[in-house]
């Protein structure tokens, strides 16, 4: 099927964006941005997006579409399916492009703002043909966040909107269709009311953009990314649900806890209209089932976050300590853990790649503990595993505390070679063997390492040569 083609007219952060994520769905993407740099802005966007945007899939990208850039509008929207108008947000000026978008564009196109502050009435109102006009506000990175707040009024067909919704979904996105227009939309008067209230806590010196910062990402922000507002205080609210609540927390809705002040009054109906729409979202769970699918959630955004060293996963850097060497000349515990939420399976024990993490970190202490470490490797050097061979013995399950003991097989010269155990308390889990070839990081081939990680390793080596030879050592695979 021949690739569908999307006009992007105007190329800035938000317009880059949208080109992004239209040209790595498969579209052909034509620009008009009459911005000199417009081409370099658009390629730097695309160079991230093209980075991480395919990481948010298990499954190949669809083929990229073919970007080309136009000197004019009318030239940039010939024959397109989709136009998406990202110019700055200036009514006359939106009025202009619209006049000339519907002077040359298919009719059956759609034209989607991005505009997060005009209604799609007022874009409407500037065009002879209305229909074809829809607010599609999008959340920076376009190419990684997946709303699009679809604002539509009664001047758009049934089919315009079904169409819009399809592309925007089509997209990887989620087509939020706000029914009833009103400024700013919905995502933005949420921040738009927490910007006020820090604006407020700062003008009074209460605290700073840091801390403030530091309330979010440590806290609410996490629980919000994954059960958004209602579904948070859904499971706040125990047992007795959302009713229970508003009860014991509507209240404080008449206290000076902000400077936003005008609330709306917890009328009978206005809290059994709440406890219904919650009910309606989640209540086909338990309580108990909705803490257990946010705990699984928040560990796992705060892994990922403990991945990139960044926000709430930073504080749990932190918090480690690696496992002390203790006596090098027995077995070395280099992996004392438990293992997470997110290592298990469809089958629910620990998925196959997580014993090579396990034992690729055992790997990793016993190199820094013979020297091979952040600064050796910053110098230069640095050991590249060749040969890796795992054994399955028993199943591991979430929450098991493991212990990883490693045995030194061979240490001298260009090579490595390591034998690590697994264990639960005394029962063994699984066994690694790995062989690893020292190497120059500058050259990318083999070398011998320096003389202090030289004498360290093979004192380690001549040391383990006299322990018993582990079991299952030098193993083939299916060969016991």
């Amino acid at each position: 099927m021949a690739p569908r083609t999307a006009a992007i007219i105007g190329g800035g952060v938000i317009g880059g964006g949208w080109a992004a994520r239209f040209l790595l769905m498969g579209w052909d993407v034509r620009v008009f941005d009459p911005d000199p740099e417009a081409t370099r802005k658009i390629d730097e966007v695309l160079s991230n997006a093209r980075r991480s945007l395919p990481g948010l899939t298990d499954q190949a990208m669809p083929e990229e579409g073919r970007l080309t850039f136009h000197k004019t509008m009318s030239d940039a929207v010939d024959g397109v399916v989709w136009i998406q108008e990202s110019v700055p947000e200036r009514l006359d000026l939106k009025s202009k492009v619209y006049a000339t978008l519907q002077e040359h564009a298919p009719k059956a196109a759609i034209i989607g703002s991005s505009t997060s502050g005009f209604k799609p009435s007022e874009l409407q109102n500037c065009v002879p043909n209305p229909a074809q006009i829809v607010v599609t506000h999008p959340f920076n990175p376009v190419y990684l966040l997946p709303l699009v707040e679809l604002v539509t009024t009664d001047k758009n067909p049934t089919d315009v909107i079904e169409r819009a919704k399809e592309i925007i979904t089509g997209l990887g996105m989620f087509p939020l269709h706000v029914k009833k227009e009103i400024d700013a939309h919905i995502a933005d008067r949420f921040l738009e009311a927490v910007w006020r209230e820090a604006l407020w806590l700062i003008n009074d010196g209460i605290a700073t953009t840091e801390e403030i910062d530091n309330a979010i990402r440590y806290g609410f922000g996490v629980r919000w990314a994954q059960m958004g507002l209602f579904e948070t205080y859904r499971v706040a609210g125990g047992e007795a649900g959302m009713k229970h609540f508003i009860a014991q927390f509507g209240p404080c809705l008449e206290w000076p806890w902000t400077k936003l002040m005008d609330v709306p009054e917890l009328t009978d109906e206005l809290v059994n209209e709440i406890a219904d729409q919650s009910d309606a979202q989640s209540g086909q769970y338990s309580i108990r089932e909705l803490e257990r699918i946010r705990d699984n959630n928040l560990v796992a955004m705060m892994r990922a976050l403990k991945a990139q060293d960044w926000g709430a996963g930073a504080l749990l850097n932190v918090s480690e300590t690696k496992p002390d060497a203790g006596d090098t000349t027995q077995l070395i515990t280099t992996v004392r853990r438990a293992v997470p939420l997110d290592w298990t399976d469809y089958n629910g024990h620990m998925n196959e790649a997580r014993y090579l993490q396990a034992f690729g970190d055992a790997t990793d202490r016993f190199m820094e503990i013979i020297g091979c470490d952040a600064d050796y490797i910053a110098s230069g050097g640095s050991y590249f595993t060749a040969e890796t061979h795992i054994r399955h013995i028993d199943e591991v399950h979430a929450g098991t505390k493991i212990r990883v003991e490693t045995q030194c097989l061979l240490g001298e010269g260009k090579k490595l070679h390591l034998f690590h155990r697994m264990f639960d308390g005394d029962r063994l889990l699984a066994t690694g063997e790995h062989m690893l070839i020292h190497v120059s990081l500058e050259t990318r081939k083999a070398r011998a390492p320096s003389d202090a990680i030289a004498a360290t390793l093979g004192a380690i080596a001549q040391a383990h040569a006299m322990l018993p030879v582990p079991d299952g050592a030098g193993a083939a695979v299916g060969k016991r």
